[in-house]
């Protein structure tokens, strides 16, 4: 995979730190050994590494220290009930704090109302997506706003396996 990624970097011309590989706790769980190596790989050639939707599959928190991660994305499934349940808002801040202490960034997923924003900003969580910005887009659309042409949509879908969308973003 680190292979594909250099050539799109050489291609196109993007610096890599501006290219953020999400990686899902189901990715990790398949052999975890070689994910950690070729997640080394991705780093080494500059991109920023996620963990998307921590909490909300086996997580592990030995992950955290073993990965060479650059955020954690926080699931929606956590905002559901945000004001009507104190454990949603306990995890959260936890996992805001977590990550700060281990110096990740974090990215608040599936924010859709300016109440979750403004909680999210008192727990200093540092960028957000979701509805309130930006609904998802088709691949074809996101590739229409990135400012080099050179990146294609069959790239990406080559290394994602399925198509691409994006979502608003704010940080």
């Amino acid at each position: 995979m680190a292979v594909v990624f250099k050539r799109i970097i050489e291609t196109s011309g993007i610096e890599p730190q501006l290219l953020t590989l999400e990686v899902t706790e189901s990715m990790l769980l398949e052999d975890i050994g070689s994910r950690i190596e070729s997640l080394h790989r991705l780093k080494d050639l500059g991109l920023t590494l996620s963990i998307d939707d921590f909490g909300t599959g086996y997580s592990s928190l030995s992950y955290l220290k073993r990965l060479p991660l650059d955020e954690l994305k926080i699931d929606r499934s956590f905002f559901v009930d945000l004001f009507e349940d104190t454990k949603s808002r306990s995890l959260i801040s936890s996992l805001i704090t977590l990550a700060r202490n281990l110096n990740l960034r974090t990215v608040a997923e599936g924010v859709e109302t300016e109440q979750q924003l403004h909680f999210l900003q008192e727990e200093g969580c540092d960028q957000y997506q979701g509805f309130l910005f930006k609904p998802p887009l088709p691949s074809a659309e996101v590739f229409e706003l990135l400012p080099c042409s050179e990146v294609r949509s069959s790239e990406v879908e080559l290394i994602t396996g399925s198509g691409v969308q994006g979502s608003g973003f704010k940080g």
